[in-house]
């Protein structure tokens, strides 16, 4: 939101009062609390009118400072706020004249008393400043707002603030964190995040579940603005000092993600959306898939595995599927696990409408009516997750589906969520409308690790808010079949893991309209190398045969090849679970230190050690940028010299695919199923060892437990490999080169 006309001049209707000076201090072991007119005091007279901003700055963890700012502290509290840690460590305030400073870790915050300011640096010199403007009440004609700015430098890009289907950096956007079901090809997101990276190495997070309207460079150019409407601003600014440390130090106060059960990672085939299916159609595709000798690890039933006009009512159409329950063990029989469809939306003809209606279990109008419209269902309800009594009976019916054999659901919608609204404990609408989502997926999640087991537990969600990355695995909604939304779906993407989440899908070829044979050739690499891979649309099947013979063999190809490196990615996925570090992430986030890769937003990195760049274009040329050091071709063992950019065409069977030098990358010798004992049978490949190098890489099992660990040091033609864990058949593999058997204990090798 735009509070001012140009640099000069306020808009008309608002009136901005910032703080002038700290006029008093007080200080306690963790916490600073500085008293602030917005005024200069010069006589006691000027004591006598406000207002005066309160503002209040703790470190909750090392690293982090949190600034509290009221303008009226008499507004009585309301629900829902964020699953935040709440912790505050000791504060040692030096307190000189004109300036107070405390550090939080390597993070110095210094305050300005008489111009005010807060300055924030660490070691390596100034992140950002909030100076006399930084803090600020508006007035308006019929409300009031809170307003936060904080300066860029020059050169400073920011990226996150959820999944964002605009530039990959924000600089110059309007960004309003209010989630809508808009699709990926608008300003709009699903997926809205009050958090903010910079590539100087610090975070900020906006402390607010309600609607937070940025201007990132968009109203006053060399500031990033945040606002709220109230009284009250709360922000986390979150140092590095690297992009990946911010993030991690963003999991530890908003949540870690849970650990995806290995299963998850294969790949998913989907009945999509508007086709017509029945058993048979199930069958024909999941037995095509196998003749073809694609490996699959989930089908999902969508929408119309129930009845039409009664979504939700957690009910096989048994017109379609009269034995629901035989089917199910017919499927899993064949080495599947199963995924349904839901929303948290009851339609009227839905027999639980009445049930929910008379319990209570459905949000209401201010007059005592049930909530209704005819957008997505005729005359539909919302389930209303601030009665826990509700969510147990939600819970109840996914539990019956649990029972006969699905093992996940994918947990779609959760964005309109309307504001004109009574709930049952009283919560702020406006502040649920974006907070229902994580309610929704917390509750679908904790029911699925309450009867799968916490190993077991994934959702596929599509809405989302701050801390939902506790909830895996989410998907980038509705987008079209063509290479322009491809690339759109991957800034969404980046977007979306430079927010603290940690894996993401998309629906590969488009889910709207039919992708061409090219298109889909093209999106089913990509999405094969994404943490998470599923083939889904809207009106026509997904399977690959209906697209040609060649895309069959490029589906084979990249799900075998993604199932061979379950070794490595699922040891990524432990890492984000015990980090926050995404698994997949921008080339900013491995790479801060080149200025090259901090707008690059056509490629990524799939974990630490694989650079991914998907070819979007009928040419097939891919166009990519390796940083520096030597880079060996996945697929083809070319070896290329980085610190350069790259056009190259590539058939359909490959793509740049490159592993960075210094990697020891596990290779599984199952490409069928991505679930295999990765103890047994690996191969360890290494890539480009330089001479004195000692490298480790930490081993995982299917159950995302620790494994031992590989150790390689180099010096001149010698190689010396430790393997540690009860690894058998295990297989050396040097730039190309096979070396031979690896025991357990310590191996010695000469480069030939």
């Amino acid at each position: 939101m735009k509070f001012t006309d140009g640099n000069w001049l306020v808009q008309e209707g608002y009136t901005i009062h910032f703080p002038k000076v700290v006029h008093e201090v007080q200080e306690s072991e963790d916490s600073l609390t500085l008293y602030a007119p917005c005024n200069y005091i010069n006589h006691r007279g000027d004591t006598l009118q406000g207002p005066l901003l309160t503002i209040k700055l703790t470190a909750p963890i090392l690293g982090v400072v949190r600034v509290q700012t009221w303008h009226y502290m008499g507004q009585k509290a309301t629900l829902p706020n964020f699953d935040v840690l709440e912790n505050s460590t000791s504060i040692a305030l030096t307190n000189k004249e004109d300036v107070l400073t405390f550090k939080s870790g390597n993070l110095t915050i210094g305050i300005d008393k008489q111009n005010f300011g807060i300055a924030f640096s660490n070691e390596y010199g100034s992140l950002t400043q909030a100076d006399q403007k930084g803090l600020a009440w508006i007035e308006a004609e019929d409300t009031t707002y809170m307003r936060g700015q904080l300066k860029l430098g020059v050169g400073e890009y920011l990226y996150g603030l959820g999944e964002r289907f605009t530039p990959f950096v924000k600089n110059g956007q309007t960004v309003d964190i209010w989630n809508r079901d808009g699709g990926t090809s608008s300003d709009q997101s699903y997926k809205n995040i009050p958090f903010y990276l910079s590539n100087k190495g610090y975070g900020v997070f906006v402390n607010h579940p309600e609607e937070v309207n940025f201007e990132l460079g968009s109203e006053t150019v060399a500031r990033a603005q945040f606002s709220v409407e109230g009284e009250y601003l709360d922000y986390y600014l979150i140092d590095g000092p690297t992009p990946k440390e911010v993030i991690s130090r963003y999991t530890e106060l908003t949540g870690k993600p849970a650990l995806p059960p290995a299963w998850s990672f294969g790949l998913w085939l989907s009945t999509s959306f508007t086709t017509n299916y029945n058993e048979e159609t199930v069958n024909h595709f999941v037995d095509g898939m196998a003749e073809r000798g694609i490996p699959l690890s989930v089908f999902h039933f969508d929408c119309f595995w129930m009845k039409e006009f009664e979504w939700s009512n957690f009910v096989w159409d048994r017109d379609n599927f009269p034995d629901p329950e035989g089917m199910l063990k017919r499927l899993k029989e064949k080495g599947l696990k199963i995924c349904v469809w839901i929303n948290p939306y009851i339609a009227q003809k839905s027999p639980l409408f009445a049930e929910g209606m008379e319990k209570g279990y459905l949000i209401k109008r201010e007059n005592g009516d049930v909530w209704q419209w005819d957008m997505w269902q005729p005359g539909m309800g919302i389930v209303d997750f601030t009665n826990s009594e509700a969510c147990t009976w939600f819970q109840s019916k996914l539990k019956v589906l649990l029972d006969m054999g699905v093992d996940s659901f994918k947990t779609d919608f959760g964005e309109r969520i309307p504001t004109d609204v009574v709930y049952y404990d009283a919560s702020n609408p406006k502040k649920m409308h974006n907070y229902y989502a994580y309610k929704y997926n917390e509750v679908v999640f904790d029911l699925l690790k309450e009867e799968k087991g916490e190993k077991d537990a994934v959702v596929f969600a599509r809405s989302a808010t701050a801390g939902a990355q506790k909830f895996p695995v989410h998907w980038g909604g509705d987008c079209d079949s063509t290479y322009d939304a491809m690339a759109e779906s991957l800034r969404g993407g980046l977007s979306l893991t430079s927010s603290g989440f940690g894996y993401w899908s998309h629906d590969i070829g488009g889910f709207e309209n039919t992708a061409t044979p090219d298109v889909f050739k093209r999106w089913t690499a990509f999405g094969l190398l994404s943490s998470h891979s599923r083939f889904h649309g809207s009106s026509s099947y997904r399977v690959p045969w209906n697209f040609d013979e060649e895309a069959v063999e490029v589906a084979r190809h990249f799900t075998k090849l993604k199932n061979t490196l379950m070794p490595y990615l699922y040891g990524q996925a432990v890492t984000n679970n015990q980090t926050g570090v995404p698994v997949m992430r921008s080339m900013l986030l491995e790479f801060p230190a080149d200025p090259l890769c901090d707008t690059l937003d056509r490629q990524y990195m799939l974990g630490d050690s694989i650079l991914v760049s998907p070819i979007f274009n009928e040419e097939g040329i891919g166009s990519f940028y390796l940083p520096k050091g030597n880079w060996t071709h996945l697929l083809s063992g070319e070896v290329v010299a980085g610190g350069i950019w790259i056009k190259e065409k590539y058939d359909y069977l490959s793509l740049p695919l490159f592993v960075r030098e210094h990697t020891i990358l596990p290779f599984g010798a199952k490409d069928g199923k991505p679930d295999y004992n990765y103890l047994e049978d690996i191969t360890f490949k290494m890539f480009q060892l330089k001479n004195k190098v000692e490298l480790t890489r930490n081993l995982v099992d299917s159950d995302g437990e620790d494994a031992g660990s590989i150790t390689v040091i180099r010096k001149d033609t010698a190689i010396e490999v430790t393997l540690q864990g009860s690894h058998a058949n295990c297989q050396l593999e040097i730039d190309g080169r096979k070396y031979g058997d690896l025991k357990n204990g310590t191996n010695k090798f000469n480069l030939k």
